[in-house]
């Protein structure tokens, strides 16, 4: 099997719709085998973190279009070179990636709902693969653009939460 050279990790970099990736990690965790079912005891805290994990996602992602198009700038994350704004008002004073935050929720609403710890995974494998093929390759092209500005927006505002 040939090596991930980072030459070749290079080229996955923006490739891959952070919806689509969010899909394929569900579809793994869905074929988890459920032999570690959470206690019915906590059933009720389980459910309380669905509902909040989903609602809290629905907000996030719609105040971070909100932000966007206010901006009038564009949301394709596979062309971030093509931002012609940098947007740091609104959720983004708290965030930098709350459209990824947004699909992170989901996705550890939808481990709660499986009520295997082993789904916990998908949500880490979801952050990591975000984090280097999506996040990182923006940031370098934020910053090449912005300049000052990004940095010190991102010294300001944290990756994640």
């Amino acid at each position: 099997m040939p090596r991930l050279r980072p030459e070749n990790m290079r080229r996955l970099e923006t490739k891959i719709p952070a919806p689509v990736v969010t899909i394929a990690i569900a579809a793994a965790m869905w074929l988890l085998p459920h032999a570690e079912p959470v206690a019915d005891a906590v059933d009720v805290v389980r459910l309380a973190a669905i509902d909040l994990s989903m609602n809290l996602s629905a907000l996030v992602a719609i105040a971070a279009f909100a932000g966007f198009w206010q901006a009038r700038t564009t949301i394709n994350p596979l062309q971030p070179e093509r931002a012609s704004v940098l947007v740091t008002h609104g959720i983004y004073r708290y965030t930098r990636n709350p459209m990824y935050l947004s699909l992170l929720l989901l996705l550890v609403a939808y481990a709660s709902h499986l009520g295997c710890w082993a789904a916990l995974a998908g949500p880490m494998a979801y952050v990591a693969y975000v984090t280097r093929f999506q996040i990182l390759p923006e940031e370098r092209v934020l910053l090449a653009k912005f300049g000052a500005e990004y940095e010190a927006y991102k010294r300001r505002v944290r990756r994640w939460i």
